[in-house]
């Protein structure tokens, strides 16, 4: 029997540069023992399948001084000062050596041996890296942007351009650095998750008849553990509250900004913050399976699933990095051949080689969609990749469920009509004594208005149920019966004005209960699932994004349907439908409108989920179905998170297409100057720099996009 493969993820750090990430990986999947690798650059991870040691993997990565550490092994990366960096320091004494070497050069001319030493020590302090990297790269005939630097900077000092090949060795140290620390900040969004949860817990656990508490590691802490939170601490696990009462505060997980008040027998959530007072939690799940673990662990998946856009880009720069060495020797060696200056020209050659560097293209997509899945999961939406991220900037439709979703999913009372000399409470207090016998729905929703009310519970005696018609019983010496109209309507006498008010509350989409006491009606009760407050608002958001469409989608009956929809201006409506006519209605559109989001509880509206070019799923905090069924799922089962995600995709969408824009453009205008030969060397680290820098920070503006 053949062995599986082992799997395993390990953190990384110092990961600097996206093609520094794709030659790691091809480093690790040389190694005999490897199988198969794959790198996430987003979230600083590798996945290795085979038998391999920590130590072989940073030999892997040894050129560009990647640190690795187990996945499942919490560490704690030493933040270290901008200045102090190795790097940073060396590009600061480079800069020294260009100033000292500039300043020998006012004093002593250009072809003195001082200024020309200065220049070389600068060339050699600031550009050991990209010579080592280079060097290496060419000796395997790999051309990466250090590759092409190395030529660039061995080109200009052999055709005696020592002042701009130190300036442009400068330069590019001060861009790869600036790069760094800007890739460092968007992926601070992940760090800034796994920070969440605490790394250890007081728990308590029984020791024969005593109990002992204990601090852990939360990899240690065991099913069935009693945890200890006090006021103002985070909770380390997911569990059920066994003792206390306490507001907790869930925007962690949620992005919902009001605390909600946990008592015995509610679920609290790992990485959530216990505000007041002091709970004991029955630990129901391991710390790889609590519910922050799954949000961390999908993000970062989704950083790692490419964009079409980044899958375009990768492609693009695989041939556009040939290109620009072809052009560039075709510069250097076609127009000498008629007009000579061979030194112009092989100069302009290498300044071409300088301004073709890919780094801003590469990097053009996925820090955009790093920073926005980031973001959006700090808000408590959860985007399981950048492809769905970038679909939903194209939709054209959104359809919605209706139960659950449009509405809160609960009935609730909504009206209480009563006959002459019968008072509202009192009716109430008598249907509610028949009612909370039973386990029906709308039992509940009269039993809640009661409690409401503030209403005294009144004692029922001699219950009965009716089968599929209602119930009965004795309550304050009488006997009450409630039920559905047909079924009233045999033991009481119901005129014509109490038939249209009944026709009235059912054409509102109301379910009428009736109460009967002694052959007369005394009352009406119309119970309806209530609208959520925020749908309407949302919907009017979405019209303002211009989505063209909206329609609802329910398996309600007609009236109840219409209903709902006529209070949210809604005017598609498709009512009766079973999931698979759901599912019908979804291709109807995508045939239609073209992209289409569908919006559901992410649990009966899995196929048409499934079926949506983008499927939404509301999903309250710790619910695996919408985590495992949908593209995205909304954690705090907040609507109002909807336009928002759209609006972030959409200017996802369109910061991408600016940085490609941008990473093109400048590049081309510096390629262009060529054509008169006005193209130098620090004209072509500019623009390879500026263009870089204005991809990187131009992403970043989106750690600020806001609900």
């Amino acid at each position: 029997m053949v062995a599986t493969p082992t799997k395993q993820e390990y953190r990384l750090q110092n990961l600097s540069c996206a093609s520094c990430a794709a030659k790691f990986e091809k480093n690790v999947k040389a190694i005999p023992e490897v199988e198969d690798a794959q790198v996430n650059f987003g979230a600083s991870k590798i996945t290795v399948v085979g038998s391999i040691s920590v130590n072989q993997i940073e030999e892997a990565g040894a050129f560009d001084g990647i640190k690795v550490s187990q996945s499942a092994v919490r560490t704690v990366e030493k933040s270290t000062p901008f200045y102090r960096k190795k790097e940073n320091i060396l590009a600061g004494i480079s800069l020294f050596f260009v100033i000292l070497g500039y300043l020998f050069v006012s004093m002593q001319g250009e072809t003195n041996p001082i200024p020309i030493a200065m220049f070389i020590i600068a060339i050699l302090v600031g550009g050991i890296g990209i010579f080592k990297t280079g060097f290496r790269n060419l000796a395997r005939f790999e051309f990466d942007m250090k590759t092409l630097m190395t030529i660039a900077i061995i080109g200009a000092a052999i055709i005696g351009e020592w002042e701009e090949a130190a300036v442009v060795v400068f330069l590019f140290a001060v861009s790869e650095a600036l790069e760094a620390y800007s890739m460092d900040k968007a992926r601070q969004s992940i760090r800034g998750l796994m920070d969440i949860a605490p790394p250890t817990a007081i728990i308590k656990r029984a020791h024969g008849e005593h109990f002992h508490e204990l601090e852990l590691p939360t990899e240690d802490i065991e099913l069935g553990d009693i945890l200890l939170v006090k006021p103002g601490q985070k909770i380390a696990m997911d569990g059920i509250v066994i003792s206390g009462l306490s507001a907790v505060n869930q925007a962690a997980i949620t992005g919902e900004s009001i605390p909600v008040n946990k008592t015995v027998n509610d679920e609290v959530f790992a990485g959530t913050l216990n505000e007041e007072g002091a709970l004991e939690v029955r630990v129901t799940k391991r710390v790889e399976d609590t519910t922050i673990a799954k949000i961390i662990h999908l993000v970062e998946e989704a950083q790692a699933e490419k964009a079409p856009s980044q899958q375009f880009v990768d492609r693009f720069a695989k041939y556009y990095t040939p290109a620009i060495i072809i052009v560039a020797f075709l510069v250097a060696v076609i127009p000498p051949l008629f007009i000579g200056d061979w030194q112009h020209w092989i100069y302009q050659g290498l300044a071409v080689l300088v301004v073709g560097c890919p780094c801003a293209l590469v990097v053009s997509t996925p820090v955009a969609i790093v920073t926005a899945i980031g973001n959006a999961a700090r808000q408590g939406v959860l985007i399981k990749g950048g492809i769905h991220l970038e679909q939903l900037g194209h939709i054209e439709a959104v359809a919605f469920d209706k139960t659950g979703t449009l509405t809160e999913g609960q009935p609730a009372v909504t009206d209480i009509v009563t006959m002459d000399g019968w008072s509202e409470d009192y009716v109430l207090q008598l249907v509610a004594a028949v009612e909370k016998q039973s386990q029906h729905p709308l039992a509940k929703a009269i039993l809640n208005r009661l409690h409401d009310k503030n209403l005294s519970e009144l004692v029922p005696t001699e219950f009965q149920s009716v089968t599929g018609k209602g119930a009965f019983a004795t309550v304050d010496q009488q006997i009450i019966y409630v039920g559905s109209m047909k079924w009233v309507s045999t033991l009481a006498s119901i005129d014509k004005n109490i038939e249209k008010q009944v026709k009235k509350l059912q054409e509102q989409g109301k379910t009428v209960v009736a109460a009967v006491s002694k052959s007369q009606l005394i009352g009406l009760i119309g119970i309806a699932d209530q609208l959520r407050h925020e749908s309407k608002d949302v919907l009017q958001k979405l019209n303002a994004l211009k989505v063209k469409h909206m329609v609802m989608l329910t398996g309600d009956a007609e009236p109840t349907a219409k209903a709902i929809a006529t209070s949210l201006q809604v005017t598609d409506v498709r009512a009766g439908l079973l999931p698979e006519e759901k599912l019908m209605a979804i291709k109807d559109l995508r045939a239609q409108y073209g992209a289409v989001a569908m919006v559901g509880d992410g649990v009966n509206d899995a196929p048409a989920l499934a079926t949506a070019n983008v499927g939404i799923a509301m999903g309250g905090a710790g619910t695996d179905a919408a985590l495992e069924t949908a593209d995205i799922a909304l954690m705090g089962d907040d609507l109002t998170k909807l336009p928002y995600t759209i609006g972030l995709s959409r200017k996802t969408l369109r910061i991408i297409k600016e940085n490609i824009i941008f990473a093109l453009a400048l590049k081309l205008i510096a390629l262009l100057l060529v054509i008169p030969g006005w193209l130098t060397l620090w004209i072509a680290i500019f623009a390879d720099m500026g263009a870089t820098l204005l991809v990187v920070f131009n992403s970043l503006r989106l750690i600020k996009a806001k609900k």
